[in-house]
C-alpha cells in the first residue's frame, strides 16, 4: 500500500534508499537525516510534484533536478514509512517488504491478490489488538476468543474465512441477498453471557436497512442465507464493533450472537 500511494503521487523512490532508511529505523541505528532535512526533502518534493504538471517548464532542468533528488526523498520517505509502522507495533520483515515495493515499481504482478492482503492486514490487527488491549479490555478479547475456538468445534457450526462462525436454524429456499440489497429481518442480538442488548423479536417489530450499512458480520453473514432462512451468527470483535464498542453493553473488543431470519429481500 505505502508503494502503490507513492506511485499514484508520482513520487519517484529509489529502493535501496528506501530500504536503507528503513533498516535504520529497525536497527534504532541514527539516521543520515536529521528532521530538518527531511522536512526540507519532503518540501523540495512538492515543488518538483508540482512543476511536473505545470505547463512551460523546462522538462531537461526538471529531469536533472529529479535525478538528484531521488535518492534523498527516498530516504526520507524510508524514515516515515518505518517510524510509522513501528508506532503503531507493527513488526516487519525488510526483505519480503522490499520485494513487494519492488514488484509494484516494475508494474509486476504480486505474490498475494487483494484478498490474501486484505486478509493479513486483518490477521496483523488481531495480532496488535492483542498487544495493545490491557485490564477489562484484554479479558474480553481473550474470553471472545475462547468462546469462539470451543465454539467452532460444535456440529453444525461452520467458520468462514474471515472468522464468522454460524449455524443453520431454519433453511430457507427464496433468493440470496447482495451487499447492496436492502433487507427485512427479524434479529435477536446477545453477548456471548447471554446477556440481550438488542432484539427486533422482543420489540415485536422487525427492522429493515441496507445490508453494506451494518457491522462486517451481518453484511458477510446475511448473504450466506436465502430468503426464508434463519441463522444463528457467532461475531468476532472485528467483525462486529472492534476495540471500541458500542453503547453502554457491547464492550470493546466483544464477540456476539445475533439470531436473525431473514424475512424480505427489499425490491426483489
Amino acid at each position: 500500500m505505502i508503494s502503490r500511494h507513492l506511485i499514484e503521487r508520482g513520487v519517484e523512490i529509489e529502493l535501496g534508499s528506501f530500504a536503507e532508511a528503513f533498516q535504520t529505523v529497525l536497527d534504532g541505528a541514527e539516521p543520515a537525516m536529521t528532521e530538518d532535512e527531511v522536512s526540507a526533502t519532503f518540501d523540495r518534493n512538492q515543488k518538483i510534484l508540482d512543476a511536473k504538471k505545470a505547463i512551460g517548464v523546462n522538462k531537461e532542468s526538471l529531469w536533472s533536478d529529479l535525478v538528484a533528488h531521488t535518492k534523498s526523498i527516498s530516504y526520507a520517505y524510508g524514515l516515515i514509512a518505518a517510524r510509522r509502522l513501528a508506532e503503531r507495533g507493527v513488526e516487519i520483515e525488510l526483505g519480503p517488504f522490499t520485494e513487494a515495493f519492488q514488484a509494484v515499481l516494475d508494474g509486476a504482478v504480486p505474490l498475494m491478490n487483494e484478498d490474501e492482503v486484505s486478509a493479513a492486514f486483518a490477521e496483523n490487527q488481531k495480532t496488535l489488538d492483542a498487544k495493545n488491549a490491557t485490564g477489562p479490555d484484554k479479558e474480553n478479547l481473550e474470553k471472545g476468543a475462547a468462546f469462539l475456538a470451543g465454539n467452532a468445534k460444535k456440529e453444525g457450526v461452520k467458520t468462514t474465512a474471515s472468522g464468522l462462525q454460524y449455524e443453520v436454524i431454519k433453511a430457507g429456499e427464496g433468493p440470496k441477498p447482495k451487499a447492496t440489497d436492502e433487507v427485512k429481518v427479524h434479529y435477536h442480538g446477545t453477548l456471548i453471557d447471554g446477556k440481550v442488548f438488542d432484539s427486533s423479536v422482543d420489540r415485536g417489530e422487525p427492522t429493515e436497512f441496507p445490508l453494506n450499512r451494518v457491522i462486517p458480520g451481518w453484511t458477510e453473514g446475511v448473504q450466506l442465507m436465502p430468503k426464508g432462512a434463519k441463522y444463528r451468527f457467532f461475531i468476532p470483535y472485528d467483525l462486529a464493533y472492534g476495540e471500541r464498542g458500542a453503547g453502554a453493553d457491547i464492550k470493546p473488543y466483544s464477540a456476539l450472537i445475533f439470531e436473525v431470519e431473514l424475512l424480505d429481500i427489499l425490491g426483489q
